[in-house]
């Protein structure tokens, strides 16, 4: 069985990192199903989604920081010259971490490890809100 659903979720931008685990698992719920896979798809080129540690060390400096080296928010972009805005950044530091993520289930549950929670990481330079394609399959 497939059930698809859509979360909606209100970002800061500008490198927010904001812990999806909790509606993941609710839609696992609604779903009934006990074993199988969650596929998770960020909608949109400026964001993206990974698993972490959700403690304030890491979301509030240390995550901004190690993509801040990778791609600048002050660097120079061909989209920024292109398009005359000001995320290019955002492009492509969503583009290295990427749109999705899959985590298995079992008896119901995510299984994932007692320290990891499912992020969503919005790199563009406003709030947004933001969709994300929760496509799950099991049995």
């Amino acid at each position: 069985m497939v059930i698809t659903e859509k979360l909606s979720i209100k970002t800061r931008g500008n490198c927010d990192v904001v812990d999806i685990t909790s509606q993941v698992q609710q839609a696992l719920d609604h779903s009934d199903l006990n074993d199988g896979t969650a596929t998770l798809f960020n909608v949109g080129s400026t964001a993206g989604l990974t698993t972490v540690e959700f403690e304030p060390g890491l979301v509030n400096h240390d995550l901004a920081a190690a993509f801040e080296q990778v791609a600048p928010e002050h660097g120079t972009y061909q989209h920024e010259l292109t398009w005359h805005d000001d995320n290019g950044h955002a492009h492509v530091r969503a583009s290295l971490l990427g749109p999705s993520l899959v985590v298995p289930f079992v008896d119901g549950r995510l299984t994932l490890g007692t320290w990891q929670q499912i992020v969503l990481i919005d790199f563009d330079t406003r709030s947004r809100t933001r969709t994300i394609i929760c496509q799950i399959i099991g049995e």
